[in-house]
């Protein structure tokens, strides 16, 4: 009686209610029984008005279902379970009038107390003043009666139904009143007395029956709150727009010459009151135990700013070919939840018109990964396929290659585009092929010259040094001589193996008087093509 929503119909009952069950206590006479035979006949009246409302309500479901199936299913779902779930309960409930009557000692269907129906006539109900049936089903002897089995399941009623409906807070405060199963609060003595034993114990049959018929109404009233909100929500979850704009999607960003121009034209909706929350990059899914992708940005992302319901998207062009981005756009609907759909889009960046070759440059080398970028305006770096004469070509990246030529001359790379699932030839390059050119042998950083005898002998050995060369390649020595005069005017050497200096190498060099000259000669050295390349040879002199 407490929720606020009560009609005057339902306010006329509770105070009905309440009025025989205190009459009832001071154990009034049986005019008094049959009143509450009539506030019976008036519950289950108000339950049939109920049953009629849903049924109408179940109707609409329907009828919404064969217009719009994918919309309509996960709510129309929820509303047939809550059906099976209430005429669960209220069959259950039901089943304990019958129980009950028939315990009380009317089991013969000839006395017409039970319709064929399962309803129960009233005008023909015995032993209205028994209390021994009702309370001997209902309570039991030793507190195991149905009555507790009834209220654990008018309690699952209740978590069910609010757990669908947990975001209206008016429609749960009403199923916490509606189908309410606390205990009441102790007497002024302190007594405490449970749910089922207020409700049922020492009452006579005449009580019984209308207390389990107001639980059925509740039952079916709150059945139709919570079906009546589910089918709010249909169209709850739909979106308003206030403004429409046409909008042209081409097929590409870049046509070549020779290629159509395609555009999809359509009508778009923004609402600019409910802005959009846009992210680009990575992004990644899960697929939930209902069956739905829940969308989630992964790794580092940009969130746009948003203009009039757009989310401003700019990058900078720096890198050539077909470009791909991705991302969510999140948009808040009318039940405060997000939807996120994710996106793919591609561009491509061709180069300006002006293009500067440099011929003279054009050089591969043998034995080296010449990295190679190949790029056509308007075509993305997946639809090009270079070839080459004279070596190897091989994909990096869409755009980059390394190329490995097999011999010194010339070597000509070709290109072609898969366009529109045509291969079309773009064009000739033509390459000179040389070998790289020999390292230059250095000790302590220098390449001969005057050096004192301290920071000679201080060096761990020889190197291969690539000088002024584009690519950094490494030379590794395999042998070497240093050779000097000694003070008699005879020569001598010590050989070493590998790039390091030798003991006998260094004791050599500890030996050399200022103004001596020392050798570093028969260099030998192997580069990345494991051929061994003679060196030329370097002297110093000692100051």
């Amino acid at each position: 009686m407490g929720h606020g929503k009560e009609t005057p119909r339902q306010k006329m009952i509770g105070m009905m209610y309440l009025v025989l069950t205190a009459m009832l206590a001071l154990n009034v006479s049986a005019e008094v029984l049959d009143a509450f035979t009539a506030v019976d006949e008036g519950l289950r009246k108000t339950t049939k008005n109920y049953t009629e409302k849903n049924q109408a309500l179940y109707a609409d479901f329907n009828e919404q279902y064969a217009q719009n199936e994918v919309k309509v299913k996960p709510w129309k779902d929820k509303a047939d379970e809550v059906k099976r779930r209430s005429d669960e309960l209220y069959d259950y409930i039901q089943d304990l009038k019958i129980e009950i009557i028939e315990e009380n000692g009317q089991k013969d269907p000839k006395e017409g107390v039970i319709t064929e129906e399962g309803e129960i006539n009233n005008d023909k109900l015995k032993g209205k003043d028994k209390y021994d049936a009702a309370s001997h089903i209902l309570i039991g002897a030793n507190a195991d009666g149905k009555a507790f089995d009834l209220k654990d399941k008018i309690e699952e009623y209740r978590k069910y139904l609010i757990s669908l409906t947990k975001i209206d807070t008016a429609v749960v405060h009403s199923l916490e009143v509606n189908l309410e199963t606390k205990d009441p609060p102790p007497t002024k003595d302190g007594e405490r007395k449970p749910w089922e034993v207020k409700h049922f114990e020492h009452m006579p049959l005449a009580a019984v029956m209308p207390l389990l018929s107001k639980i059925q109404v509740d039952i079916r009233n709150s059945e139709a709150e919570v079906v009546q909100y589910l089918y709010k929500q249909i169209d709850a979850g739909s979106f308003s727009f206030n403004k429409l704009e046409a909008t042209i999607i081409p097929n590409s960003s870049y046509i070549l010459q020779g290629n159509p121009y395609k555009a999809d034209i359509f009508l778009a909706a923004v609402d600019t009151t409910s802005p959009p929350i846009v992210y680009v990059g990575k992004y990644d899914s899960t697929l939930t135990k209902e069956g739905v992708y829940k969308y989630f940005m992964k790794g580092r992302f940009d969130s746009l700013t948003v203009v009039e319901g757009k989310g401003k998207f700019e990058r900078l062009t720096n890198v050539l070919g077909e470009q791909r981005w991705e991302g969510l756009i999140k948009l808040k609907g009318p039940d405060g939840s997000y939807i996120t759909k994710p996106f793919k889009r591609r561009y491509t960046v061709a180069k300006p018109n002006l293009v500067v070759s440099p011929t003279k440059m054009n050089v591969f080398y043998v034995g080296v990964d010449n990295p190679v970028s190949i790029s056509i305006a308007g075509v993305a770096g997946n639809r090009i396929i270079p070839s080459m004469r004279n070596g190897t070509i091989k994909k990096q990246r869409d755009g980059e290659y390394i190329v490995n030529p097999r011999r010194p001359g010339k070597s000509i790379i070709s290109v072609k585009a898969n366009i529109d699932g045509v291969s079309k030839n773009m064009g000739n390059v033509e390459f000179r092929v040389r070998t790289v050119p020999d390292p230059v042998v250095k000790v302590a950083g220098k390449k001969g010259g005057k050096i004192t005898k301290n920071v000679l002998a201080a060096q761990v050995g020889v190197l291969a040094d690539m000088e002024n060369f584009e690519f950094d390649l490494k030379f590794k020595i395999t042998e070497f001589t240093v050779s000097t005069t000694d003070r008699g005017g005879y020569y001598i050497d010590a050989k070493a193996k590998g790039g390091r200096f030798t003991k006998k190498q260094l004791d050599l060099i500890k030996r050399l008087r200022r103004s001596s000259r020392v050798n570093i000669e028969d260099v030998k050295a192997v580069g990345p093509d494991g051929k061994v390349r003679d060196l030329a040879s370097i002297v110093f002199e000692i100051i």
